[in-house]
């Protein structure tokens, strides 16, 4: 990855008072070429970097140069270490790599304050994740099977833009070539992911609420009666706006969600301390799956 080779080049450099082009290039394992393309690409950014020519010659730095930390502040310079802290447990070892060089550059040791897990995720959509990852910096449309929430499969080709997290799930956000549309894909969804030799143009992300419009969601006003013991699940599963403690103890929850199989599951997930009051249909086909449920366990 070229960011994070510029990324250590500089690092050589603050170590090292001169280094050749054919050292950075046996450490990196490219051509001199390559190299002296990076130091243009360096000094193009404003990193004081020169080359010195015959015997005892070299890359350099400028003397005085330090990665300026006047342009950034000691909570800057933390607020940066904390999101690459966010961002490794989610991408590759190279961030890793550009997390602990960071570190060294502003003289700081990594923090233990934050940590993102998404062990809970199977293997396989761990690995989608940096599929997705991969085609989205190098603009590869990308073909997988997606089932809905309804079960049913499809084969889809998208150009993908964005991975999105919402809502406790990650997503990709992309143009469907199927659909001729911009579309969301549940990860938990995709299957048998590969990616094409295809590239594409750059496109922009519609704004959000456009992009729910194109997918005609069906939304609907929920409001829901739970008990009190179920206090521990309330909270990890509504926002604060959401609940009306009763007098009695009880909940009453009140949103906006999109109906289908996963609100379906949310509510039945309650088991016997949850009472669908509005709307009357939601209710009666709650009602419809749990004596499903029943009758197949009978």
């Amino acid at each position: 990855m070229q960011i994070n080779r510029l990324l250590e080049i500089v690092y050589v450099l603050l170590q090292q008072k001169s280094v050749t082009a054919r050292e950075l290039a046996e450490r990196f394992e490219v051509s001199q070429r390559t190299i002296y393309r990076d130091i243009d690409a360096l000094s193009g950014a404003g990193i004081p970097v020169y080359t010195e020519k015959g015997k005892g010659g070299g890359i350099s730095l400028l003397p005085n140069f330090v990665l300026n930390k006047s342009i950034l502040s000691e909570q800057e310079q933390v607020e940066i270490l904390s999101a690459l802290q966010g961002l490794s447990s989610v991408t590759t070892e190279e961030t890793a790599q550009v997390l602990r060089k960071m570190a060294t550059v502003f003289n700081k040791d990594l923090s233990t304050w934050l940590e993102v897990d998404f062990s809970d995720w199977g293997e396989e959509t761990a690995g989608f994740f940096n599929l997705f990852k991969t085609a989205i910096h190098e603009r590869r449309v990308v073909q997988f099977d997606y089932y809905n929430v309804y079960g049913e499969k499809s084969k889809r080709r998208i150009e993908p833009i964005q991975l999105w997290f919402k809502a406790k799930a990650w997503y990709i956000r992309g143009f469907c070539l199927t659909k001729q549309k911009m579309r969301v894909f549940k990860l938990l969804r995709v299957k048998n992911l590969e990616i094409a030799d295809e590239h594409f143009e750059e496109r922009v992300l519609p704004d959000e609420s456009l992009e729910h419009e194109q997918h005609n969601y069906q939304f609907s006003t929920i409001v829901l009666r739970i008990e009190p013991e179920m206090a521990y699940k309330v909270y990890d599963d509504f926002c604060e706006d959401m609940i009306e403690r009763q007098p009695d103890g009880k909940y009453i929850i009140t949103t906006q969600w999109t109906v289908d199989n996963w609100l379906f599951a949310l509510i039945l997930s309650y088991g016997e301390h949850i009472e669908v009051i509005e709307p009357i249909y939601i209710r009666e086909r709650v009602n419809e799956k749990a004596l499903k449920i029943l009758q197949n366990n009978s």
